[in-house]
């Protein structure tokens, strides 16, 4: 690359493609120190992400400076995940240079799509919970929230998944191994985190009562920060992730000793805090280095958020009308009890007007009606690592049960209510802790947010009425549609303008083209290029072909019994035995696509992604089938893949059992890229059904009251088995290892649990209607037209599901915020 630089050229500002050509060369030159000799793919993407940076620091610290001059109520996002994906396609979009971009770095001999590919992704969450917070902090931007989000900067994020003989196998998730350019150390913006100690009280000079943490061990929390910006509006606003680093520093005495170990086990101990984040997103188990995190998390973020606010106000009072914080779920609900301890030990107020503070400043969002992944701590273990909080805590659990005890709720249903549970291994309830705790409790959609008060918080919902609330999830459109489909959007542009990209529900002007033949086959052209576009990467990656003109029914998301991949597997076995016993049958090409990662630890998914990889590995490779049948398990299922599959996928599988899915927002972005989703009346889908009419979902299955109905009617999933041919048939392969032939019994926990064990989430029950469901489908996507203008329905109706819809609701409804469009 020539390095001659015209002098009139200002490459850090401008916004045309000769300045963004010369900065990325300075950029490699300069802060790289490389030639085209020498240079990397890495190097190259690293020159660009920086000729970037370089186009948003101004705006970044502009508007930094206009929340702070205009003393703006601020949102503090507080979430343990955020699966923000690859950031370079959404930066050049948000900043209106994409075009720009890859004129730029084609005019430099490279290739723009290559170097996108070469980003890695900040694999910083699970599932569903991270990838919505990403979305917030993308729609937040866009409507001029001042906002804030907070979490954790894990070393190593959601493991890499490989595929092995069918199985899982985890390996680390190396994503900071080459550095992370998109973020930026804050060495000023560092605190100190307390843990362990004890509490000793005193009388100060007014002969109050005051409480010290004292003898704690100290932790440092380091700020990195990620620039968020909103789309073409100017506004930039921030993901910081905290880091946690040795207070200590180097014990030199040992290390002159000869003892290096010794020297630095304190750093790396404390390190570990960061260290890697915990795979595991619907069970809880208590371990003390996720407690840790939890407060970690909080605390830090907490002393940040009291820092700016002290900067500005001297009345305390004042922060419930500066400060919104959420609580994404249960896990940053300590900082209840950290915000009360801040506020009397280091402000001096009393328990009153510092409760009062708290109650107003304070939200959380309820993501699962499971038990078993609601948060309880044992008493145990919190007051030996958080001993003033856990004095906190007990004191809110007397207050409240105090106070519904005047209001007389039974015996039984304090229990219930309780904070801190009155048995002989007392546990610390953290959902209950966020709802007595906060100003507004909400759900993620209408059914979750319904059924939440009248299933795990029904007490809590009588007693407080005026808390509970809804906010539906919803994706973000940039991401989601315009730079994961570029035709489609193209498409849509070119009909309706672009002003679908901030306000989603202008779509539905595209319901005016469903009786356009050339619409139509349009559509039906970009679905084409995008299936063509996703069998060529399975091709290139994995050396399996598949047919771009066979249904895509794909299946992606975190594997769950509750989400039933079983049973859509179920179903390619169910075809394959028709197929078999009449290989002329009139059966449409399907392909069955699979992605997802099981928790290390949760051996029944572990043994569903094998059944899926035997299931396959038998229809693929038997030629009565495999022209008409294919099943894939794609491994390592990441935000980039489903950027890949959503565009592809002609069916979207929402086969949740009903009642056990909050949300959703998978189901939301097949619909928007124009699938077709057959589901249960679960999570979103309702939604969905009610905007896209009943005719244009496929649903199935057994609803809410019905499981209830017949869980106490008493449920005989055998019998089913018995009377159900072909599922018997299915089963009974399964269960004698005709896809396990080295390992006939293999198997045998899933038929177990489907026949002995009380087949708990209803996959036999619900088998039939599923697969008849199946067979209406195939009907229809037979008759291309009439699947088209389903397509193009579903594809109008989803301006409901906008991220920036949600946020504007959590602006009125919760935090009581102006959204600052424009």
């Amino acid at each position: 690359m020539p390095t001659d630089i015209p002098h009139d050229l200002q490459p850090r500002t401008g916004m045309d493609v000769d300045a963004f050509r010369e900065d990325i060369k300075q950029h490699l030159q300069y802060t790289l120190a490389k030639d085209q000799y020498v240079s990397t793919e890495w190097d190259h993407y690293h020159s660009v992400v920086m000729t970037v940076m370089d186009r948003l620091h101004d705006r970044w610290i502009d508007t930094q400076q206009r929340y702070y001059q205009q003393k703006a109520k601020r949102v503090y996002y507080l979430s343990m995940e955020y699966l923000i994906g690859r950031l370079l396609d959404n930066m050049l979009i948000n900043l209106g240079l994409q075009d720009v971009a890859a004129e730029a770095i084609e005019g430099l001999g490279l290739d723009y799509d290559v170097l996108r590919e070469t980003e890695v992704d900040a694999g910083l969450g699970n599932g569903g919970l991270g990838r919505l917070a990403a979305c917030f902090l993308d729609s937040m931007a866009t409507l001029g929230v001042p906002a804030i989000g907070y979490g954790i900067r894990y070393d190593y994020g959601i493991f890499d998944q490989d595929i092995v003989d069918g199985w899982q196998v985890e390996k680390p998730d190396l994503w900071l191994e080459y550095g992370y350019p998109w973020s930026i150390v804050r060495p000023r913006k560092k605190y100190k985190i307390q843990f362990y100690g004890e509490t000793t009280a005193s009388k100060d000079a007014r002969g109050r009562l005051h409480f010290d943490w004292v003898n704690t061990h100290k932790v440092n929390a380091l700020a990195y920060d990620t620039p968020i910006p909103g789309f073409q509006n100017g506004v930039v606003n921030t993901l910081r992730l905290w880091k946690a680093t040795s207070d200590e520093g180097f014990d030199l005495k040992s290390f002159n000793q000869g003892d290096y170990i010794d020297a630095v086990r304190n750093n790396l101990l404390e390190e570990n805090i960061s260290r890697v984040l915990y795979p595991n997103d619907k069970v809880f188990k208590g371990q003390e280095l996720r407690l840790k995190q939890e407060y970690f998390l909080v605390s830090a973020s907490l002393q940040d958020a009291m820092q700016r606010f002290k900067k500005q106000f001297d009345d305390l009072r004042k922060i419930p009308a500066q400060m919104a914080v959420q609580c994404n779920d249960t896990h940053p609900n300590l900082a209840i009890p950290e915000l009360m301890r801040v506020l009397m030990d280091e402000e001096e107020l009393e328990w009153e007007p510092a409760w009062d503070i708290v109650t107003r400043t304070m939200n959380y969002t309820n993501h699962t009606l499971m038990p078993e992944a609601l948060e309880q701590w044992p008493v145990s273990l919190m007051s030996n690592l958080l001993p003033r909080h856990t004095q906190i805590i007990r004191e809110i659990d007397r207050r409240f049960l105090n106070t519904i005890r005047v209001s007389g709720r039974t015996r039984e249903q304090r229990e219930r209510m309780r904070i801190v549970s009155n048995e002989m291994n007392a546990r610390v309830r953290m959902g209950n802790l966020g709802i007595v705790g906060a100003k507004k409790v909400n759900g993620v959609s209408q059914l979750h947010s319904d059924l939440m008060k009248k299933t795990i918080f029904k007490d809590f919902a009588q007693e407080f009425p005026g808390k509970f609330t809804n906010v539906t999830n919803g994706i973000t459109p940039r991401r989601w549609l315009r730079q994961c489909n570029r035709g489609l959007a193209g498409l849509i542009s070119d009909r309706i303008g672009e002003e679908w990209m901030t306000h989603l529900d202008q779509l539905k002007r595209v319901q005016d083209f469903t009786e356009d033949d050339s619409f139509r086959e349009s559509v039906q052209q970009i679905k084409l290029a995008n299936k063509k576009r996703l069998a060529d990467y399975v091709k290139r990656q994995h050396g399996v072909g598949i047919n771009p003109h066979s249904i895509f029914d794909i299946q992606i998301k975190r594997i769950h019994e509750y989400k039933r991949q079983l049973m859509a597997v179920m179903h390619a076995v169910t075809l394959y035995n028709r197929l078999k016993e009449n290989p002329g049958a009139d059966i449409e090409p399907r392909t069955l696509l699979f992605a997802g990662k099981a928790a290390p630890g949760y051996t029944m998914a572990k043994l569903h992604i094998k059944l899926i990889n035997s299931v396959a590995e038998i229809i693929n490779n038997d030629p009565d089938v495999s022209d008409t049948l294919r099943v894939l398990f794609l491994p390592d299922y990441s935000v980039s893949l489903a950027e890949k599959m959503i565009p592809a996928a002609d069916l979207s599988e929402q086969i949740s059992t009903a009642g056990m899915e909050a949300s959703g927002t998978g189901n939301m972005k097949f619909a928007l890229n124009g699938a077709l989703t057959i589901g249960t009346l679960d999570g979103a889908n309702i939604e969905i059904r009610e905007q896209v009419g009943p005719d244009n979902i496929f649903i199935f299955g057994f609803t809410v009251d019905e499981i209830d109905a017949i869980r106490q009617n008493g449920y005989e999933p055998k019998a089913i088995y018995e009377e159900d041919q072909e599922l018997k048939q299915v089963i009974d392969q399964i269960h004698s290892g005709y896809f396990s032939p080295e390992a006939p019994n293999l198997f045998h926990p899933i038929t177990n649990a489907l026949l002995n064990e009380g087949d708990y989430f209803m996959v036999l029950g619900d088998y039939r209607s599923y697969v008849d469901k199946q067979a209406e489908v195939e009907r229809v996507y037979k008759q291309q037209p009439e699947w088209t203008r389903k397509a193009i329905i579903n594809i109008a109706n989803m301006g409901h599901f906008s991220s920036d819809r949600s946020i504007r609701d959590y602006c009125e409804r919760i935090w009581d915020v102006e959204v600052r469009e424009g």
